[in-house]
């Protein structure tokens, strides 16, 4: 997010900035409650007399009901385990992204964490060196996967930092975002979309990686979605000019499989997509927050005072900013829904 802050909440100029910055257990439970029965069943069978081949029948059935319980344990053990083990693994991913990225001494060290991890998921990063406003950056991007000649998506969240804090929630999280899609996207390409992804340098300064890379005007996106500050919260927040788009709707059925609630529209604060949507381009972005936040985040923006500030506010451009303040757990929530609407519009798109 940009270092200044303005009043506004959308649609401010370059310069603006971001705020400071079940498993159900019934199938286990069931199977226990039929384990105990079988036992108490056995219980009664003691001391009673009965004929021998009844008693033998007894056991029998016995036997084999006790067979099939254990039986059926496995594949519940293995389904519960299968269906933890996807969200898990995700939050450790990212965690381990953000962590690599935030521990750099400088921006120039936060991309060389972003390549790192851009290669071990198979892919090569390339370095755009940019001037623009008489200062210079470095863009980073990785081609993706997808048809070769099909329309682009472009995925991308800035890659800088402010000097205070460690760059955690804003915005080594957001790139951890794109790293996620980019290695699901590359192992599983989407139809209709070639898919490249981008990391912002000096966003922080005035947005002016993505607007070297608009005033270029080489590869103009089909859409171009952002990420900005995804660290935590049960909302997805997500910038739209046009709600109406299809995008919107899927991410609203994405947040609803997820557990996590959708707040789409034009409010919001400035960051990269604002370079795409002046000059024309379709673009949107998403953040992670609590839902309880964003009516306090844009009342900032309005000039009004809140007390207490909203937790981005007191975290983002600050020694706040963190790996403490994160929950890697809702950012693998906010990351599979987003995975989940995209693959939706590129199926739609046809």
């Amino acid at each position: 997010m940009p270092s200044q802050r303005r009043n506004t909440a959308a649609g401010g100029s370059e310069g603006l900035c971001m705020p400071p910055s079940d498993h159900n257990a019934g199938g286990l439970g069931s199977t226990g409650r039929r384990t105990r029965e079988s036992c108490t069943l056995e219980a009664r069978f003691q001391g009673v007399p009965m004929p021998i081949s009844v008693r033998s029948a007894c056991s029998a059935l016995l036997a084999a009901a006790l067979l099939a319980v254990c039986a059926s344990l496995a594949p519940v053990a293995a389904r519960e385990k299968a269906a933890v083990a996807a969200p898990a693994a995700g939050a450790e991913a990212w965690l381990a992204d953000v962590t690599a990225i935030s521990s750099a001494a400088d921006n120039a060290g936060r991309r060389a964490a972003i390549e790192s991890a851009l290669a071990a998921s198979g892919l090569k990063a390339e370095r755009k060196p940019f001037a623009i406003d008489k200062r210079e950056g470095v863009n980073l991007f990785a081609d993706v996967g997808g048809p070769a000649d099909a329309p682009l998506l472009l995925i991308g969240a800035h890659s800088d930092k402010v000097e205070a804090g460690r760059g955690a929630t804003d915005n080594a999280s957001g790139s951890a975002a794109v790293l996620a899609l980019a290695q699901r996207l590359k192992q599983r390409p989407l139809q209709h979309h070639r898919v490249r992804v981008a990391f912002w340098d000096l966003e922080e300064l005035g947005l002016l990686g993505s607007r070297a890379y608009v005033a270029d005007g080489k590869d103009k996106p089909a859409l171009y979605v952002n990420f900005d500050v995804f660290g935590w919260g049960d909302a997805l927040w997500m910038q739209t000019l046009d709600e109406a788009h299809p995008l919107v709707a899927a991410s609203r059925s994405a947040t609803e499989t997820s557990g996590i609630a959708l707040n789409a529209g034009k409010a919001y604060p400035p960051t990269d997509h604002l370079a795409f949507q002046k000059a024309g381009w379709p673009a949107v972005s998403y953040s992670l927050v609590g839902r309880s936040e964003i009516s306090g985040i844009l009342d900032e923006f309005a000039g009004k005072k809140v007390d207490p500030a909203p937790k981005v506010m007191q975290v983002i451009h600050s020694d706040n900013d963190t790996l403490a303040q994160l929950d890697a757990t809702e950012a693998a929530k906010g990351v599979d829904a987003v995975e989940a609407a995209l693959r939706v519009w590129d199926a739609d798109s046809r």
